[in-house]
């Protein structure tokens, strides 16, 4: 059966008919988008990085901070919507500043949980550039917790991965976290 087809049977298990006039082209529009939203099952990270790693003798701090993000939680299959902030501490390399973004997107296009997600992109940032250190903080709202369940309209989930420098040094971790916004 093909993705389509699939999003049919949900209609009609929903109790609707796919042949009315606001549900003809549904299933392949649904189709399409979820294989948009999911699109990061077909990336690599050494697709994203595209060589786009530079010589630096900087070593100090680097930080993008409030990069947006759309995800999908693999309980519900339904929208988180946050933002990402990511810092990391170079060792002789820097990587271009587009691509910390595009690893981001790369990670939330696939069905997961938050913590997860805050994980692959630290991960992948510390095995791309070799950093000294990687901190990685997720701020989100999950539809799954506002549309249902204890639908909670004003929660927010934060998440954070901590890595080398960042786990190590108190100091470190709160420059990052004051130069976010997260700390005094």
């Amino acid at each position: 059966m093909s993705l389509p087809q699939h999003y049919r049977a949900i209609l009609l298990g929903l109790g609707e008919n796919p042949e009315r006039e606001g549900l003809l082209d549904t299933p392949e529009r649904a189709a399409k988008a979820m294989q948009y939203l999911c699109q990061g099952y077909r990336q690599s990270l050494d697709e994203i990085v595209n060589g786009a790693l530079f010589a630096s003798d900087n070593d100090e701090m680097v930080i993008v901070r409030d990069i947006e993000l759309y995800s999908l939680c693999e309980h519900h299959l339904l929208p988180f919507i946050g933002k990402a902030h990511v810092a990391y501490i170079p060792t002789g390399r820097v990587l271009g500043l587009s691509k910390v973004a595009r690893i981001v997107d790369m990670y939330a296009r696939r069905l997961q949980i938050q913590e997860s997600l805050t994980r692959q992109i630290a991960e992948a940032i510390q095995r791309v550039t070799g950093a000294a250190g990687v901190a990685v903080v997720i701020e989100a709202q999950h539809l799954c917790m506002m549309m249902r369940g204890v639908e909670k309209q004003n929660s927010l989930m934060s998440s954070s991965v901590m890595l080398g420098a960042f786990r190590e040094s108190c100091n470190t971790r709160q420059e990052f976290l004051k130069l976010i916004g997260r700390s005094n």
